[in-house]
């Protein structure tokens, strides 16, 4: 049996991974056999799309997205706001690393706002979703059609 992990600062912990995972690969020594890393997530600084996560990281996001893939790791932008509306979908910032990330098909979103979902599952078809955690499904019938979305890879539960 596996464990995997699912890691934050895709963007802020940069100069970090770029150390660990070369670690983590190349030393497995080092860690359980059981334990993998099923992602890394994040946004950059000044993403509309993120939901008020404030990030002091300014990484090239090729960079980023190129270590992750480096290491088969999936790399999960956070796109968690609640108030997204349409005139936002054309964010220029947000829309370019959907295209760089959509180079890939072992990349998806974290997201809350189904407006952004259709509008992602249209326009970027790699990507794969997963429900936020800031939806706060706390009724087990709600979660349960969470879970059951089609929509949906992965549902973070509320843990509240």
């Amino acid at each position: 049996m596996n464990v995997y992990y699912h890691l934050p600062g895709l963007f802020e912990f940069y100069e970090f991974y770029k150390k660990f995972l070369p670690l983590f690969k190349n030393k497995p020594e080092y860690f359980y056999d059981w334990c993998k890393i099923g992602s890394i997530y994040g946004s950059p600084s000044d993403c509309i799309w993120s939901g008020g996560r404030i990030s002091y990281a300014d990484c090239d996001p090729k960079k980023v997205f190129a270590l992750m893939k480096e290491y088969n790791i999936s790399s999960r932008l956070t796109f968690s706001n609640s108030l997204i509306e349409e005139k936002h979908l054309s964010d220029i910032k947000c829309n370019e690393l959907c295209r760089l990330l959509n180079l890939d098909t072992n990349n998806g979103i974290i997201i809350h706002s189904d407006i952004l979902m259709k509008y992602l599952k249209k326009k970027y078809p790699n990507l794969y979703f997963v429900s936020s955690t800031t939806k706060v499904l706390t009724n087990f019938n709600d979660f349960k059609k969470e879970v059951e979305n089609t929509d949906f890879t992965y549902v973070v539960p509320d843990f509240g």
